[in-house]
């Protein structure tokens, strides 16, 4: 409850550029369809923790697009550290 001024919401995304883009590492639990989801309703009554629903499914958000480059990435690293 003490970091839910600080969850990325619409409001805070009204505020930045028109084309703000939003990046989260993931796992995110922005809704109520996972355990932990279910579990910060239940005991808290918040509907998501550090992103909203709204939010995540956004235009604005790219999570799954960075989800996938963060893959090529690591391997990017693992081959340059690992093949010396």
């Amino acid at each position: 409850k003490q970091l839910k001024p600080y969850q990325v919401n619409m409001d805070m995304l009204r505020k930045a550029d028109k084309d703000v883009l939003f990046m989260h590492c993931l796992p995110a639990f922005h809704d109520q369809e996972t355990t932990v989801g279910q579990e910060v309703f239940e005991k808290y009554g918040l509907e998501a923790m550090e992103v909203t629903d709204e939010v995540f499914e956004s235009k604005h958000s790219v999570v799954f697009d960075e989800a996938e480059n963060r893959m090529h990435t690591i391997k990017a690293i693992m081959v340059a550290t690992l093949g010396k």
